[in-house]
C-alpha cells in the first residue's frame, strides 16, 4: 500500500460528525469552508495535526477515510509544515468514503489519544 493509496484521516467535533450521519456527505469543518477545501491527514501528519490545531478541544472524531472513494477532488498539496504534501479535498466528501470513526481521547495531561487501530 502506497502513502497515497493509504486511508487518510480527518479530524473533526463530535456535534458535526453526528449532523454528518444524517445525510450522504461528511460536512466540513469551519475551517475547511473558510479555506475551500477539505483538510485531511495522512498517518504520519496526524499527531502534529492534533498538537497544532486542536490543543485544548475535547468531543472530537478520527474518520478514517479511502482516498479511493474522494475521485479526482482529492489533491496532495504542500503546506508550509515543512513542506510535506496533505491530502486536501476540493469536493464533497461522500459519507462512503469513510471506513471507519472514532472518538479521540484527552489524557490527563491534554495530550491526545488516538484509536488502538492507530498506536
Amino acid at each position: 500500500m502506497t502513502e497515497r493509496s493509504a486511508p487518510i484521516f480527518k479530524v473533526m467535533t463530535r456535534d458535526l460528525w453526528e449532523a454528518s450521519a444524517r445525510g450522504d456527505v461528511v460536512l466540513p469543518m469551519p475551517v475547511d469552508i473558510q479555506d475551500g477545501f477539505m483538510h485531511f491527514s495522512g498517518r504520519g501528519q496526524l499527531e502534529d495535526t492534533l498538537r497544532l490545531h486542536f490543543t485544548g478541544q475535547r468531543d472530537l472524531v478520527l474518520l478514517g477515510v479511502d482516498p479511493g472513494k474522494l475521485g479526482m477532488g482529492l489533491t496532495w498539496e504542500r503546506s508550509k509544515r515543512r513542506g510535506a504534501a496533505f491530502p486536501h479535498l476540493y469536493a464533497p466528501c461522500p459519507k462512503e468514503a469513510v471506513l471507519w470513526h472514532a472518538s479521540i481521547e484527552v489524557a490527563p495531561d491534554g495530550s491526545f489519544v488516538l484509536p488502538t487501530t492507530l498506536r
